[in-house]
């Protein structure tokens, strides 16, 4: 979406989803069937800001490099996702008219939704479902990055020797990667280390995307302070104990967790208002691994699962083990690598 071209030929590319707290890259060959040949997951102590830092460039550039080293990455050309926190994005209605005409009405609308002026950032913007809507309209969506995020993270693919061809918001990459080109009516709930991401898709378009700053980070922190422990123990913890009701940490997770869920009730409420029904939710992120997690949202009574986006590839039999611990970090880099001219 940041770039006015994308690679013609059908080769391994590489997903790379940038989150809060880590870089996870999927490298995928297309052909008959999308094949996974290699993923890997780094953390990341802090985010390249709006700021223009070389220092934290390099020093973020030679760990995703030595990522990529390690994961025998193979592809060069990639297609690429920023955090949610610098991105700006909205979904608007306006009428039919032709391209022409729309670059220039998507830019005067830009204006009320993005919080910079628009000479700050990289705006792209993409109709989304059908034309013809309520009264001949059609939906928009418009991105907007930073010019210097932007200019941040090119520098940090040029020096791990990667070619970034297209940038994609995270919810997009999610539908992608998880659904494909199904006209479900759903929500997926990205649950990652300092934020949520809430993504209402309609007939298999996205038609909002809702950003909260509480994760999986908040409720290790939670756990950390309700049972005077260190960090790293209340981590193992959730990892081991979760949610269910048989372990005494419940009462530490249930409060963070239930904002979360207070936010999908609403949503589902306003788009059931709206006749939308919506048929089930995914879940995915680090966070959602978590034991009882899907248990915890059944009472918002439509279905819930487990995303599952190694669904959409086709994976050597032997790292099937290694996978099914790492598939829901995984859904945004495979949704990117996914993605075709």
């Amino acid at each position: 979406m940041f770039f006015d071209r994308l690679f013609a030929s059908k080769k391994s590319i590489l997903g790379v989803d940038i989150g809060t707290s880590s870089i996870k890259i999927a490298q995928i060959t297309h052909g008959k069937d999308p094949v996974l040949d290699t993923y890997g997951i780094v953390n990341i102590d802090y985010q390249l800001g709006a700021k223009d830092d070389d220092a934290a460039v390099r020093q973020m550039a030679g760990i995703f490099r030595s990522l990529l080293e390690k994961a025998r990455v193979t592809a060069k050309k990639c297609v690429i996702s920023f955090p949610n926190s610098s991105v700006f994005t909205s979904v608007i209605q306006l009428p039919n008219m032709e391209q022409d005409d729309l670059a220039s009405s998507v830019e005067f609308e830009a204006k009320k939704y993005v919080p910079l002026a628009l000479s700050e950032v990289d705006l792209s913007w993409t109709p989304i479902g059908e034309s013809g809507g309520p009264n001949n309209s059609q939906k928009v969506l418009i991105t907007a990055v930073p010019k210097q995020v932007t200019k941040n993270y090119l520098k940090v693919f040029e020096l791990a020797g990667l070619q970034p061809k297209v940038g994609e918001i995270e919810a997009l990459a999610l539908i992608r990667g998880l659904i494909g080109n199904t006209p479900a009516n759903c929500v997926i709930i990205d649950i990652g280390a300092r934020s949520t991401g809430l993504n209402i898709i309609e007939n298999g378009f996205l038609r909002l995307s809702r950003n909260l700053n509480i994760g999986g980070d908040t409720i290790t922190d939670k756990i950390a302070q309700s049972l005077n422990i260190s960090h790293f123990r209340a981590e193992q913890f959730k990892r081991d104990f979760g949610v269910s009701n048989a372990t005494f940490i419940p009462d530490a997770i249930k409060p963070v967790l239930s904002i979360i869920k207070g936010e999908v009730k609403q949503l589902l409420a306003i788009y059931q208002s709206q006749n939308v029904q919506l048929d089930e939710v995914l879940l995915v992120g680090g966070g959602a691994c978590m034991p009882g997690i899907v248990e915890y949202f059944e009472d918002i009574n439509i279905k819930v699962e487990l995303g599952n986006p190694l669904k959409s590839v086709g994976y050597a039999a032997n790292l099937q083990p290694i996978l099914a611990r790492y598939s829901l970090s995984l859904p945004i880099a495979i949704g990117l690598a996914l993605r075709e001219d």
